[in-house]
């Protein structure tokens, strides 16, 4: 049987908003890496929805996992009721131990990724398009502190895909536009929060320096 690599996750690694089959981050991956993907991400795809319904059809001995979840939970939460957003923080992390239990039990490389911020920092979710929260940028910071912790007890790579992304959101241009392939290739976002071709580009690049680590 060829080796195979799950992705697990949010729309940040499909194929959808980079412009089609073939243009996400796991695809890309995958055909850097020659390897068979099997895409479990889904648009919109809350960690819940990872650990009830992504995580069982994970097959026997995959040799490589990705994983992106947690930014769905936190907005969700956030628009919803802001209260609600430190319960959902913890939500993610207990996810994230479950979810990484499981695999690590596979005996596959694991990569996780750290959830990027479309203001770049700014916390300003008007320039996203998005309704402004306070202390959303501090909420980012707890969920990827969760994410580096739980990947650190399991022994996961992670992708600092916040870190890479900064300055390539709002600030690089119109987030809010449908655009794949914009002419400015320093912007990564489009539709509000997905990653374009540029920046599923990016987020492979991200996992391939995380695999190298």
């Amino acid at each position: 049987m060829a080796p195979r690599y799950y992705a697990l996750g949010d729309s940040m690694s499909i194929d959808d908003y980079a412009g089609g089959p073939g243009l996400g981050a796991a695809s890309l991956l995958a055909d850097d890496l020659g390897i068979e993907l099997m895409l479990l991400a889904r648009d919109g795809a809350t960690s819940d929805d990872v650990l009830r319904r992504q995580l069982g059809q994970v097959g026997d001995r995959p040799a490589l996992i990705t994983v992106t979840m947690g930014g769905n939970d936190l907005l969700s939460a956030m628009f919803e009721s802001p209260d609600k957003a430190p319960a959902a923080v913890e939500a993610v992390a207990a996810n994230y131990d479950a979810t990484l239990t499981s695999l690590a039990a596979t005996g596959a490389r694991i990569v996780v990724s750290t959830v990027y911020d479309p203001t770049d920092g700014t916390g300003d979710m008007s320039r996203a398009g998005l309704p402004d929260v306070e202390g959303g940028v501090a909420l980012l910071e707890a969920i990827n502190t969760e994410i580096r912790t739980a990947a650190a007890r399991h022994g996961a790579a992670v992708a600092d895909l916040h870190a890479a992304f900064l300055g390539h959101g709002a600030q690089a241009g119109d987030i809010t536009l449908p655009d794949s392939h914009p002419a400015n290739r320093e912007l990564w976002l489009c539709g509000h929060i997905e990653p374009n071709a540029w920046g599923a580009e990016a987020i492979r690049d991200g996992w391939r320096a995380a695999l190298r680590r």
